[in-house]
């Protein structure tokens, strides 16, 4: 932690929890969730010198055990007012980090109460700032999790050609193929690599796809039709490891002109965003890329036709849960001004869903932040596939299909 703060001008990072409302503070100071605790604690992590744990009294034996390795000093408190004279002599004049966003502008860090912030305020803090920056340090992948990584983007680009070849033959055949059919072949593939995807993932069909969340279910299931578009968004990770995600979609039969209209449209704005973090990096290095930024380029480059119908932010990070809590590629949902940290992992998802003209688009691949620059970790589509045609599937890929990042 103080390592951190010494790229900053802050004097000090202040750790605040009650009972997992900020799940950064267990994590950051490595606090097992055996440990329990069940009144407020701070922990001030100064630039240089000691950290202090202010603790309940109640809790100083656990206290003891969480900081045997530590270079702390317990302050014990019982009453409110033994609390707020302690917090006193540890922030009066001193410019703190906490898990406050202003304006709740990022959810994801934005984990202190109103009330607790008023309380560090009322202490003689001279300034409160996020720790929105310094948390990314904490989330940095170990070659560990890059490999598992690597090893789910490659479970999911098999099931991935594995369900659309399902449907290319199931549509040449003159079979039908259903929404649940596609998925369960998908999540076969997962479980049977050791993987887990914590919830089934989405195959839909037609005007379905213009739902981004669309899950299918025995209530909602559709049978595919000729002229209906497919998108196929799938993730998986290793347990305790890092998630891949990626979204593919498909016609069945050749597209018509506001389809491949919007294809282009939302590759555009994939590539945008792409070409904007590499070019940055190659000019700049790492630490000056804002997440906003990238969304801002990928919704500026898909156009005026087609970013209304684009309902969500351009991407977000990967961790052990899908939406980690490092910096998103967002000026939409919220405006993201965290900077991309390497070590890190993001999606970049555009996507379009015009449900009054029957289908919905996105193309999504996985960019990992190396410390060399950003690494495309995923396959990259070219064109949406189009199946049940007279071509084999083979032909039928290559002319979707991108190369893998390297080749």
């Amino acid at each position: 932690m103080q390592a951190a703060l010494q790229s900053t001008a802050l004097d000090g990072w202040l750790m605040y929890d009650f009972q997992g409302l900020n799940p950064h503070a267990r994590r950051v100071l490595d606090i097992p969730a055996s440990v329990f605790l069940t009144r407020r604690f701070f922990v001030w992590v100064p630039r240089e010198g000691r950290a202090v744990v202010l603790h309940n009294h109640i809790e100083g034996g656990n206290w003891r055990n969480i900081t045997r390795a530590w270079d702390a000093d317990l302050r014990p408190f019982g009453s409110h007012a033994e609390l707020d004279a302690a917090l006193k002599a540890v922030v009066a004049g001193q410019r703190v980090a906490m898990e406050y966003s202003p304006l709740g502008a990022v959810p994801y860090v934005s984990r202190v109460d109103a009330g607790t912030v008023e309380r560090v305020r009322a202490a003689g803090a001279a300034g409160i700032e996020s720790s929105a920056d310094l948390l990314q340090a904490f989330l940095v992948w170990s070659p560990e999790d890059r490999a598992a990584h690597d090893h789910a983007a490659s479970v999911l680009m098999r099931a991935k050609d594995d369900a659309f070849r399902l449907i290319h033959e199931r549509l040449q055949s003159g079979q039908a193929v259903t929404e649940l059919e596609v998925q369960a072949l998908i999540m076969d593939q997962i479980r049977a690599a050791g993987m887990q995807a914590g919830h089934d993932v989405n195959v839909s069909f037609g005007v379905n796809a213009a739902d981004s969340h669309y899950e299918p279910g025995e209530a909602q299931n559709a049978t595919l039709q000729p002229g209906q578009c497919v998108l196929i968004d799938l993730w998986a990770q290793e347990p305790g490891r890092p998630f891949a995600d990626v979204t593919w979609v498909a016609h069945a039969g050749e597209p018509g002109p506001e389809y491949a209209e919007a294809w282009q449209a939302t590759r555009a704005a994939r590539d945008a965003a792409l070409s904007l973090v590499q070019d940055r990096f190659e000019a700049e290095g790492w630490g000056r890329v804002q997440g906003w930024e990238l969304d801002r380029a990928a919704r500026d480059a898909m156009g005026e036709a087609w970013e209304p119908y684009f309902l969500h932010r351009t991407g977000h990070d990967l961790g052990v849960q899908i939406h980690g809590s490092g910096a998103n590629l967002d000026d939409y949902e919220t405006r993201d001004t965290r900077t991309l940290t390497p070590g890190l992992c993001v999606t970049i998802e555009p996507g379009t869903y015009p449900a009054h003209r029957g289908f919905g688009i996105r193309t999504e691949i996985d960019v990992f932040l190396s410390p060399a620059g950003p690494e495309v970790t995923t396959h990259v589509q070219r064109e949406p596939f189009v199946l049940g045609g007279p071509d084999t599937w083979a032909q039928v890929r290559a002319r979707g299909y991108g190369e893998p990042a390297g080749e």
